[in-house]
């Protein structure tokens, strides 16, 4: 049971954790929600398109270039969280049909209750495996498949396969992209690892982040846009480039160089991903 503790601070245990939604001091209505002291997600309820993370923004600007500003997608999401991205979406492209799988479902309630989202917004949201309901959707059902899925601070290894990226490849359209919070710290074998993966399937690919993240000095958030057609890489340079914290993004023969030969990922052989260094996450308490 969820409860609070001074200034509308909710803390509360769920399914894999404990949960805190810890008010924004510069937001009104605004909370970030923290599972374990590792913060996933940033909410802004008066405002749904205004994206604390850079990891989202990032995201959020690769769904803005997908199709023409206002066009309705079908969107899927692998991880919930707050919602963040989906409420961005319902904000900014009205009528789109969005899916979100969450396993936690002490979480979905939590936020459900005390981070509630419009009921127009058309987000259905289904508790259980991530990987489960990949497999039972139908092919080319998605423009957009969004996978941010942690648990704990780590990705599951189920997650991380050509197997899995294969099954994203089937439920995704002809035109749609996949979008992949990977996070990772130097040597950036994981993040290496991934992109070799994704792009066994869906060739077409950028990868977008923080260019100390790229160069391997820190860990940190990269964002994968992988498909079958061309990413928007000159749109989304720009965009990269004049965000609050400015990014980078590598494509083509820079992507290449970056994956550098690093293996494909099959299920027999599948490991979550690096855990953060100590330290790596804090938030004012």
């Amino acid at each position: 049971m969820a409860r609070k503790r001074g200034a509308d601070r909710v803390v509360g245990q769920v399914d894999t954790g404990l949960a805190e939604l810890v008010p924004d001091p510069d937001r009104t209505r605004s909370f970030t929600l923290l599972l374990d002291g590792t913060p996933q997600s940033h909410v802004d309820l008066a405002d749904p398109t205004h994206l604390e993370f850079e990891y989202i923004r990032r995201m959020a600007a690769a769904i803005d270039l997908l199709a023409p500003p206002g066009q309705p997608l079908r969107v899927l999401h692998l991880g919930g969280g707050a919602l963040t991205l989906p409420r961005y979406v319902a904000a900014t492209r009205p009528g789109s049909n969005q899916r979100i799988v969450e396993v936690d479902g002490g979480l979905v309630d939590l936020v459900r209750r005390e981070l509630p989202w419009p009921a127009q917004a058309r987000l259905r949201v289904r508790v259980g495996d991530a990987r489960t309901a990949l497999t039972e959707a139908r092919d080319a059902s998605y423009d957009v498949i969004v996978a941010d899925v942690f648990a704990g601070a780590r990705t599951p290894a189920a997650l991380t396969s050509v197997e899995f990226a294969g099954e994203v490849a089937r439920v995704l359209g002809s035109t749609g992209s996949y979008l992949v919070n990977v996070a990772d710290g130097p040597p950036l074998r994981y993040a290496r690892s991934q992109v070799a993966t994704v792009r066994a399937v869906l060739p077409r690919a950028c990868l977008v982040a923080d260019a100390a993240v790229l160069r391997g000095r820190r860990y940190g958030n990269l964002v994968l846009v992988a498909g079958r057609v061309e990413p928007p890489v000159p749109e989304l340079t720009r965009r990269a480039a004049g965000d609050w914290f400015p990014g980078r993004v590598l494509a083509g023969d820079d992507l290449d160089r970056f994956v550098g030969g690093a293996p494909v990922v099959v299920d027999a052989a599948a490991q979550p991903s690096t855990p953060p260094p100590p330290g790596a996450f804090s938030i004012t308490r």
